[in-house]
């Protein structure tokens, strides 16, 4: 990695090319595996916009709300994302985390998300489509 790229996912600018669309895929995943909403958050402008499954979250306030919520329902959390593909100020991601609800049941997640990027490196829009796959514990593999 080149040495303009650090770990905040907001040094990481557009137009990306393909050593920095996937750092800023890396740090995402880095970011959103550490499970600190406020963490998360700073990867967001202020009024960002996200479509996540039927929920549409505005602004870095409600991100926060709705990553407690999220990592509250679902216990040891554990992300991979993939960079699917990129453009200028937009990168598409493919992923899937493994988590567990309180009763013991554990999901795998599956998914795509598109980003879209401010001139200063925060996602302004993350539209995310995800399905569940209930799993035996025996059946995780991310993380373990």
């Amino acid at each position: 990695m080149s040495s303009n790229i650090t770990s905040s996912p907001s040094d990481i600018r557009p137009p990306f090319s393909m050593e920095t669309a996937h750092a800023k895929v890396q740090a995402a995943e880095n970011a959103w595996n550490s499970r600190d909403p406020e963490r998360v958050a700073l990867a967001y402008s202020v009024d960002t916009e996200w479509r996540n499954r039927t929920e549409f979250i505005h602004g870095r306030d409600e991100v926060i709300a709705f990553l407690k919520k999220k990592w509250a329902r679902e216990l040891d959390y554990k992300l991979k994302k993939e960079l699917w593909g990129f453009r200028e100020n937009r990168i598409a991601v493919r992923f899937e985390y493994e988590s567990r609800d309180a009763s013991g049941q554990w999901y795998r997640s599956y998914g795509n998300e598109l980003w879209q990027f401010n001139n200063e490196g925060l996602m302004t829009h993350r539209y995310a489509s995800i399905n569940d796959l209930p799993i035996d514990e025996s059946e995780r593999y991310i993380g373990v």
